[in-house]
């Protein structure tokens, strides 16, 4: 695939890896940022990831945007081509589905809704075609998720469906966005999930909450001491319904600071998976349950 190259104002170089998010996309786009980022490019400040994009900050006074346009492209021919292997680590996200939190807001926001009478979770299942909720949330939750990156508030993650393309869930956004959207809501927009990190404003279908903080500034969070931000480009998530005294049990311990999320280290290959999915996810889920 060719990248296309444009400006954005005086200090900005996008790039463009596919019109459509692929996971052959995200590997070329985590090439050429890890790439610009071994390079040490003068003048460049900011290199920041997308889903199947990418987007340069640098300084002008330090570099002239022609040649900074000229050291991207020469790097192109070499992400295309390299080993789309990835050390990276896959995690277990408790999901309280069809909880109270959610199901309150989305019923303030209905007038905004595709169907107003029906919940965000039934209006998934309808277009999914799968007849009840019990259906989707099987389908949610069976298979991994791929990060594909981090971003719109600090530490919110867009994940991907690792399946084949024909079996991906996808559900169109909110007609109108919300001003409200309760914390770690688990969200649905397109063909991507997300979690909210924080309260706010948002537009994506609402499924659940989990009780697990992915963002945590203060890094007083056991788990999120050594960075703020739970989730990086390239981890792979695992959601796992739980029961509402499962979810209250998950929040006394988060806040007694004993809870640890289950996360495993793992090795994936776009290669192996393209060859294999159902066999691929396989091996992912012993990994994750340590077998």
């Amino acid at each position: 695939m060719s990248i296309r190259f444009s400006f954005g104002g005086d200090e900005h170089i996008f790039a463009e890896v596919s019109e459509d998010m692929s996971l052959e996309a995200f590997f070329t786009s985590l090439s050429m940022t890890n790439a610009v980022k071994a390079a040490g490019i003068k003048g460049v400040t900011e290199i920041c990831p997308a889903n199947a994009s990418f987007q340069i900050k640098f300084d002008p006074d330090r570099i002239k945007p022609g040649d900074l346009l000229k050291e991207l492209q020469s790097m192109e021919g070499a992400a295309s081509k390299s080993d789309a292997t990835l050390q990276t680590r896959i995690m277990e996200i408790p999901v309280l589905y069809q909880d109270p939190w959610t199901h309150e807001t989305l019923m303030r926001f209905r007038e905004r809704h595709q169907n107003p009478n029906a919940t965000d979770l039934e209006y998934a299942a309808e277009v999914n075609g799968l007849g009840t909720v019990e259906n989707f949330i099987e389908a949610h939750s069976s298979q991994p998720w791929f990060v594909s990156m981090v971003g719109f508030v600090a530490g919110l993650p867009f994940l991907y469906q690792m399946v084949e393309r024909k079996r991906q869930l996808q559900v169109p956004k909110y007609l109108r966005p919300r001003t409200d959207t309760p914390k770690l809501t688990i969200g649905h927009g397109g063909c991507f999930s997300c979690i909210y990190s924080v309260r706010g404003a948002g537009g994506y279908q609402m499924f659940g909450v989990t009780p697990m903080p992915i963002y945590d500034p203060t890094q007083k969070v056991s788990y999120l001491q050594d960075d703020m931000c739970l989730f990086k480009p390239g981890d792979i998530v695992k959601w796992k319904p739980v029961t509402r005294d499962e979810y209250d049990r998950t929040i006394e311990a988060v806040d007694r600071n004993w809870f640890e999320p289950v996360i495993r280290p793992v090795t994936f290959s776009l290669t192996d998976f393209n060859k294999d999915m159902a066999g691929t996810n396989a091996k992912l889920m012993e990994a994750l349950n340590g077998r």
